[in-house]
Order: structure tokens, then C-alpha cells, then sequence
């Protein structure tokens, strides 16, 4: 990665990370602000686009199953496309800048989209946990874990 800084955004962006702010509408909904020592471990300015989406991911994924009942699990929904939802069953990035997703479609298949960090926005939806299934399968927690370990 090149730590060369072109312009004084690039230098304040890089000097602002890796900070997390959020505000809601409603003030019983909890504000995630920390940033677990698991992320900040590794200076930003070491880590590829792709380590460092797939970090901030992680926290958004954890973040959202948190607030699911034991009726849903976490999808996604794909911004500018047909690509339509997929259950989140996998997550990783392969170095210097591609995010996968491994999943199932709506109708059961198996799916996987792999894209380019620029490109990279989704929507994180709660979806009715598959009916086969004793408890809804919550991928963020395992996400954070592995983060512990890379």
C-alpha cells in the first residue's frame, strides 16, 4: 500500500481514522462509538482497502444482528443492481482491494458476490431465519472473532 498522502483530506482522513461516531432518531437506540482493540492493532496505513472494509464490515454486521430477534438473521441487499438479497452465511477480502460475500439467495441457492472495494455498498436487512433452522445463525459475532486472530 503507498503511504504517500497527496492532498491535506487524504492526511486528515488517514489522521481521523479509525474513529466510529453514529447519532439515531431514537435516544434508547444504543450508539456504537468504540472501536475494538482487535481493529485499531494494526495501524490503518498498514492494511490493504480490502483488510480494512472487511473490518469496518464486520462491526456493521455484528453491529445490526445485535439488535435482531431470534426470528431473523442478517442479509443484504446489493445498492445499483439486480443482484437482489443474500443471507450472509461468509465474509473476506482477498488483498489488495476485493470484499466476498458467501451466501443464499431468496429462493435457497448458493451465492457469491465478490467486489471491488470502490464499488462496495450494501444494505444490511434483517430477514425471517430459515424455517429448518433451531436458532438464526449470527455470522457478525464469528466475524469479530476471527478478527482476534488475523
Amino acid at each position: 500500500m503507498d503511504n504517500m498522502i497527496s492532498t491535506s483530506a487524504e492526511a486528515y482522513e488517514l489522521d481521523a481514522l479509525p474513529r466510529r461516531h453514529e447519532v439515531h432518531s431514537d435516544p434508547d437506540m444504543p450508539c456504537n462509538t468504540e472501536v475494538p482493540a482487535e481493529v485499531t492493532a494494526k495501524p490503518v496505513t498498514q492494511k490493504s482497502p480490502a483488510e480494512w472494509a472487511y473490518e469496518r464490515l464486520v462491526l456493521y454486521i455484528q453491529s445490526f444482528e445485535q439488535q435482531l430477534d431470534s426470528e431473523h438473521e442478517i442479509a443484504m441487499g446489493f445498492v445499483g443492481g439486480d443482484a437482489g438479497v443474500l443471507r450472509i452465511e461468509g465474509m473476506g477480502y482477498f488483498d489488495p482491494d476485493i470484499v466476498t460475500f458467501y451466501g443464499s439467495d431468496a429462493s435457497g441457492a448458493k451465492t457469491q458476490l465478490i467486489q471491488h472495494v470502490s464499488q462496495l455498498s450494501v444494505i444490511l436487512r434483517a430477514l425471517p431465519k430459515t424455517v429448518k433452522q433451531e436458532a438464526p445463525k449470527r455470522i457478525g459475532f464469528r466475524l469479530a472473532a476471527d478478527l482476534a486472530t488475523t
